[in-house]
């Protein structure tokens, strides 16, 4: 496979993590913080906007990873695929912590 498939295997792990916690917290009914909030990733967007951002990150991990030729046979586009859900779940659970418990 070509490297710019691994890499959209990679971003596609990163949007279907992404994904999940404004699912979750938009099918709740909850605010969470999105990109359009005010301000930006820190201030709390209602939850119709939550589910909105959240199905947005899933047709776009869904497109990347069918781009990159995902396939659970493969074990190396598997672990691209997790390394990217890792890296922005790390990255999430850091910035939404300081959101939740403000320093």
């Amino acid at each position: 496979m070509p490297w710019y498939d691994y890499l959209l295997d990679f971003f596609g792990g990163a949007f279907l993590c992404n994904a999940l916690p404004h699912l979750t917290r938009g099918l709740c009914g909850s605010a969470f913080p999105t990109p359009f909030a005010r301000p930006p990733g820190r201030g709390l967007s209602p939850a119709w906007l939550n589910v909105l951002w959240g199905l947005f990150n899933l047709v776009a991990a869904y497109a990347l990873l069918r781009y990159g030729r995902f396939s659970l046979g493969s074990w190396l586009t598997v672990i691209v695929t997790f390394v990217g859900a890792l890296c922005i779940g790390w990255q999430l659970a850091v910035t939404f912590a300081k959101v939740a418990q403000p320093s």
